[in-house]
């Protein structure tokens, strides 16, 4: 089946009509798609007949200061990638097809909205998990994948989706790293040079905690200990031309991203936070304590 581009509503109703009958699989993205987007394309194909991914810069997930006008539009070449791995339908709407001009309401992420990634960044969830709703109705999708880069982000829409009772399989992508372990994003392509050997501290810091977390006498050293392990690389970096400027580290319960308590067991997720030149990126690491 070729690939169908939905540039409002009734296009993309008239295009899921056209599907046919099997498992729909939605992917949300702001475009720009690189390997980690395209990791998560094939797994959606692995759980659906039918992928469906949306292309949409969503201005409500930005703050006044964030880079919404500079975030990276490149729909040619994310057509191109969704051609490759087989991708159905593009939904790439305006801003103006999506939001009523009068729009009164959004949803909220309450206080899990409100930390971590979220104290940084205020009513940036409640944008994501607004525009997610949004898509979920206009899809239908009956499974929708979301990479565990933007582990918080999962998490909230996970929440969203039992609270609310929203008919839609959540899976989770692991995320994926370029070789010399940098999380991919599509903001990496705002990174000079010395920006991106500063940057590498950011993998190198979780896999120190996520070494301490192995260590035999792990359980002596607990969550204290994983996070001085980590935070040690990050000061070090802090000193690096350019300098990591780090916003947080956390090790969180990976169902509220509450700090875990010294006598947590079970998964936690490492995460990490820090701006390096004017670019600001994220990581995170699933630990078993």
């Amino acid at each position: 089946m070729d690939l169908t581009v939905a540039a409002d509503r009734a296009a993309l109703d008239k295009a899921r009509d056209e599907l046919g009958p099997g498992r729909i699989a939605l992917v949300p993205t702001m475009g720009a798609l690189h390997e980690g987007h395209r990791s998560l394309l094939r797994l959606a194909r692995e759980h659906a007949d039918h992928v469906v991914v949306s292309v949409f810069v969503n201005p409500l997930q930005f703050g006044p200061n964030e880079d919404f006008s500079r975030y990276p539009r490149t729909f040619d070449a994310d057509l191109r990638v969704c051609e490759e791995e087989g991708v159905a339908v593009v939904f790439a709407p305006s801003a103006e097809d999506m939001y009523l001009p009068d729009r009164q309401v959004q949803v909220s992420a309450g206080g899990m909205g409100g930390v971590v990634e979220g104290a940084f960044r205020p009513g940036h969830f409640d944008g994501v998990l607004t525009v997610v709703l949004k898509l979920f109705n206009l899809v239908r999708p009956d499974v929708a994948v979301f990479g565990q880069k933007d582990a918080q982000q999962l998490a909230l829409i996970r929440r969203m989706v039992a609270d609310l009772d929203v008919p839609v399989s959540i899976v989770g992508a692991p995320t994926v790293r370029e070789p010399d372990g940098l999380a991919l994003s599509s903001r990496n392509r705002y990174l000079s040079e010395a920006d991106r050997r500063t940057a590498l501290a950011l993998s190198r810091a979780l896999r120190a905690g996520a070494a301490r977390a192995g260590a035999a006498r792990a359980e002596i050293a607990g969550p204290a200990g994983i996070l001085d392990a980590a935070r040690a690389v990050l000061e070090e970096a802090a000193r690096f031309d350019p300098p990591l400027l780090l916003d947080y580290l956390i090790l969180a319960d990976p169902a509220t991203f509450a700090p875990v308590a010294d006598d947590h067991r079970g998964e936690a997720i490492l995460a990490v936070a820090a701006k390096v030149g004017t670019t600001r990126l994220i990581d995170n690491m699933v630990l078993t304590l």
